[in-house]
């Protein structure tokens, strides 16, 4: 387990790519000539069922397990300390298998003492595995990874998934923190928004295709029999929002998934989407320039959301909800088949009121 963490930290360095394209650039806004607002004006804060957030990203769940992603931990958490952004816990499957782990996560909470923290475990585990993973941490909130795609590519990867939903719907009724299920790069589709949200989920993180890819990493550790054909596989950030326009009134939805600058974290928000989880950049980033260098990017994130919205004429995030989105190629093919009507994204804001 310790080596595997380290591999995918290895494998994620190798695969990473600064410039890659998705489906984020198929999403554009209408350009506003007057925006007629003042940056002073503008507030990105972001309201979610257990309080608010001043800042709508967060640093989402990616590591832990060994001493290598300890400290990779430390520096995580050390720039949402000082940024005071709210960020996950990578899964603490290994840390509840084996005590002498629970350091290489706990590190999240000793670094941060007062902030926003999640607690990470996959949905094959129960309740009680619940309850564990969040005492370690001194967690305000729990994570539940869907990452079936991921196992079945694996080498060692778990084949029956018969629990999960079941897991989930008493994790979902057995803990009174925030409860998020999230997908881990598949992104997800309306049948599943419509079961997760009959078992008693009320945040969902829909986690698309376009940044990390597991399928890619995990392949990378296979001798045989390799995947490589379905390295494509899933829904991106943006069809998975677009899949979940029935159900924004039904449950609070956080996208994540290929989220690269603050225009695609805004392009995420105006789908529907309560909050932004930022992985791949911001692990690049600490790796490379360390918490220090992250720090500076997430307040130049922070910075750059209010300057666009100020550019968009919005002075809130519920305004940004209402602008108008033009879809071109996948994504407005998708919706076409599926809806929302391309149309009526494109209109939105004069029939929204």
């Amino acid at each position: 387990m310790e080596s595997r963490k380290d591999q995918h930290v290895r494998l994620f360095e190798k695969t990473y790519q600064t410039h890659q394209t998705n489906d984020f650039d198929s999403v554009r806004f209408v350009h506003n000539s007057l925006p007629e607002l003042s940056l002073s004006k503008v507030d990105s804060l972001t309201t979610l069922p257990f309080g608010t957030w001043s800042s709508p990203f967060f640093i989402n769940g990616m590591t832990g397990g060994s001493e290598k992603t300890k400290k990779i931990n430390e520096s995580l958490a050390h720039a949402a300390a000082a940024t005071g952004i709210a960020i996950a816990s990578g899964s603490q499957k290994a840390a509840l298998k084996d005590p002498a782990l629970h350091d290489t996560f706990r590190v999240l909470r000793q670094v941060n003492p007062n902030g926003f923290i999640f607690a990470n475990i996959g949905a094959e585990l129960d309740e009680e595995a619940a309850k564990q993973a969040i005492d370690m941490l001194d967690a305000n909130g729990l994570q539940v990874h869907l990452n079936a795609s991921q196992e079945v590519v694996m080498p060692e990867g778990d084949r029956d998934f018969s629990s999960w939903l079941k897991n989930l719907e008493r994790i979902a009724h057995s803990i009174d923190l925030p409860v998020v299920v999230k997908e881990v790069g598949f992104g997800m589709s309306r049948a599943t928004f419509r079961r997760l949200i009959d078992a008693g989920v009320q945040i969902i993180d829909v986690a698309g295709k376009g940044g990390t890819n597991f399928i890619t990493i995990e392949n990378q550790r296979r001798d045989r029999a390799r995947f490589d054909y379905l390295q494509d596989w899933g829904q991106s950030t943006v069809i998975s929002m677009l899949e979940a326009q029935p159900y924004l009134d039904q449950a609070t939805f956080f996208a994540s998934g290929g989220v690269r600058h603050p225009l695609d974290a805004l392009k995420g928000l105006a789908l529907g989407a309560r909050a932004i989880g930022v992985s791949g950049i911001f692990l690049h980033t600490a790796l490379s320039s360390g918490s220090e260098g992250l720090i500076t990017l997430i307040e130049e994130w922070k910075q750059q959301m209010n300057e666009i919205m100020l550019l968009l004429g919005c002075a809130s995030l519920d305004e940004l909800r209402r602008t108008d989105l033009i879809l071109s190629g996948t994504p407005d093919q998708w919706a076409r088949l599926r809806g929302p009507k391309p149309e009526e994204m494109a209109t939105r804001s004069q029939r929204i009121s």
